[in-house]
């Protein structure tokens, strides 16, 4: 894990940046030596002077953390299943008896991550948006939002649809948190005549809708047999189109934030 902006970045413990494909051969190749394995950032690391040496809340919040990056990139790579103690403290680069002075067993740590890196996401997803002028912005804002930050962090599609099994409550909760505060903004936006021909009760359809448009347009334009790659411009330009035609609002104009690719 590494700070960038003021933001962690999932999936990259390194102190040097490695692609996805490394990445995931570094965790799969779960025989190699501990030696071969990425040390952990700061666990050796001198205080500078100046410096204001890490409480002890401080150490245990930081070490907690390792461990849900650590088992983010674990079930990113090989799944729940997979993602045993071991493979996530050595991931860590913390000691096996560490693991559970944060977590009562793996289920426990997996009930937590979920909402951990969901959490996260929503964060950055809010941070992007801003305050928008309406809804069309706000929702091609998120959009943007929602796109760059599974391309920077591509494990949180399988952290996210296999937890509805290996963490089922985990699922429950976050699902239901996402779901509700996109439910409450297009009730906003409905509330001030943005969002016509719908009633009240019809905007809980819209909302799961648009959550799952950014799903499959993801997972169909922002992948291909390298790994993640940026989703095209056309893409977010044709679905903002779309939902403010499906709502009867004015398009994006020529010069807004998605312009639809050129014809000539």
């Amino acid at each position: 894990m590494i700070s960038k902006g003021g933001r962690r970045i999932l999936g990259r413990i390194t102190p040097k940046p490695t692609t996805w494909s490394e990445r995931m051969i570094q965790v799969e190749s779960s025989s190699r030596s501990r030696r071969d394995m990425p040390e952990s950032d700061t666990r050796h690391m001198p205080i500078r002077k100046g410096e204001k040496k890490k409480t002890r809340q401080e150490k245990a919040a930081e070490n907690r953390l390792k461990l849900l990056h650590a088992a983010a990139e674990v079930v990113g790579a090989l799944g729940y299943t997979e993602a045993s103690v071991a493979r996530i403290v050595e991931r860590a680069g913390l000691a096996h008896g560490t693991f559970y002075l944060y977590f009562e067993s793996r289920q426990d740590l997996f009930d937590q991550l979920l909402p951990e890196i969901g959490g996260e996401a929503l964060a950055e997803i809010r941070e992007q948006l801003g305050v928008p002028p309406d809804f069309i912005t706000m929702e091609e804002r998120g959009l943007r939002a929602f796109f760059g930050y599974v391309l920077k962090n591509p494990a949180y599609f399988r952290i996210l649809t296999e937890a509805e099994a290996a963490a089922p409550a985990a699922y429950r909760k976050y699902t239901a948190d996402r779901t509700g505060r996109f439910l409450d903004s297009i009730t906003t936006a409905w509330r001030r005549g943005e969002v016509k021909g719908f009633s009240q009760q019809e905007l809980g359809v819209l909302t799961q809708i648009m959550l799952a448009s950014r799903a499959y347009l993801f997972q169909h334009y922002g992948k291909d047999t390298d790994g993640p790659r940026a989703v095209p411009e056309w893409v977010v330009s044709a679905y903002v189109r779309f939902v403010a035609r499906g709502l009867g609002l004015p398009e994006p104009q020529a010069g807004s934030e998605a312009e639809p690719p050129s014809t000539t």
